[in-house]
């Protein structure tokens, strides 16, 4: 509606013929014509480390930024590795380390000392401890806390990637999912068990939250360096999730990952295998994953490659002494029935 003050205003001077006229001549609002503003699609990605979170990642803001995607990338790993990739090696200053110089100095953090963007990308690290020196975890949280003094909740992006360790368990890692702060989850797996375990133990924490009334799902599995022998496709089948996109094992990948080189560029060889994962990230929904247990994870896999057919030994007072060992008599007193 117009403003108030610019509608006619009767006076004792006039009639209210006159004053409906003259109201009835002030043009109308314009009727509102633009594209209702999506809301902002906060997605957490979880993976064992080394698996190729920030690969995938790097490659994904980079083809959603190419496709008109207002993207921000953060990474949430202390090693402040995610965008490396993106910036061709270089490290960004990350959010912690910045806070610490700019309090020390008596000034404030501004957008432009933590977050940097390349074509369309916007990204940022977090930062963490140095070894031996804090908890990682404490860490996120309190990275966290200062992206909120900096208004991350008032910024327009279409979607915003958090790129977390898979298999760091305590509370800070798990923030995403426990506090309803992202619509949904997507792990990055391979077919080899201790990356399945850990996809797997990220399905255990959505669905524990979700039974104290958390909403948070999982929206499916990338499978990195994906080898063809099946065991992340029949995990994602047991656990009720999908395939968001499968990145072969291939050479010129790995090579080019490692000289830290963008291969999502639209028209580039691997350019659809991208635009597949941009797509099926946008529009798949949060599912209610389906956790395996030891067994059925162990199951996914033949019995050479795991073990599973041993059996248990209990182990002795005697394996545990060596040589060494001697029969001590028992202190226990035995009293007689009365």
């Amino acid at each position: 509606m117009s403003d108030c003050g610019n509608r006619a205003q009767h006076s004792p001077g006039r009639n209210m013929h006159d004053f409906l006229r003259a109201e009835a001549e002030i043009e109308p609002d314009p009727v509102a014509t633009d594209a209702p503003k999506k809301e902002t699609q906060i997605i957490a990605i979880y993976g064992k480390g080394g698996i190729g979170k920030s690969f995938t990642l790097a490659n994904l803001s980079y083809m959603m930024a190419q496709q008109g995607k207002r993207t921000l990338l953060i990474g949430c790993d202390p090693k402040s590795d995610t965008t490396s990739l993106l910036f061709g090696g270089r490290a960004c200053p990350t959010i912690i380390e910045t806070s610490s110089k700019k309090k020390l100095a008596g000034e404030d953090v501004k957008i432009g000392d933590v977050c940097f963007k390349r074509d369309g990308v916007f990204a940022m690290e977090l930062g963490g401890p140095e070894v031996g020196r804090g908890c990682g975890g404490r860490g996120i949280i309190h990275g966290f806390e200062l992206l909120e003094k900096l208004g991350f909740h008032e910024w327009g992006f279409d979607y915003v990637l958090l790129d977390f360790l898979g298999d760091v368990v305590c509370g800070g890692f798990g923030l995403p999912i426990a506090r309803d702060m992202c619509q949904k989850v997507i792990v990055v797996g391979s077919n080899d068990l201790q990356s399945l375990y850990v996809a797997n133990n990220v399905c255990s924490a959505v669905e524990y939250f979700r039974k104290l009334g958390g909403n948070v799902g999982i929206a499916g599995m990338v499978i990195n360096k994906d080898d063809g022998t099946g065991e992340a496709g029949a995990f994602c089948d047991a656990a009720g999730i999908p395939v968001l996109a499968a990145i072969p094992a291939h050479e010129e990948i790995r090579r080019k990952s490692a000289s830290y080189e963008i291969i999502g560029r639209p028209g580039g060889r691997w350019a659809p295998l991208f635009e597949e994962l941009a797509f099926n990230v946008a529009n798949a929904p949060p599912l209610r994953p389906k956790p395996l247990n030891q067994d059925q994870l162990l199951g996914l896999f033949s019995g050479e490659a795991t073990g599973r057919d041993y059996v248990l030994e209990p182990a002795t007072s005697e394996d545990m002494c060596g040589a060494s060992a001697a029969s001590k008599p028992s202190l226990e007193v035995i009293y007689e029935t009365i």
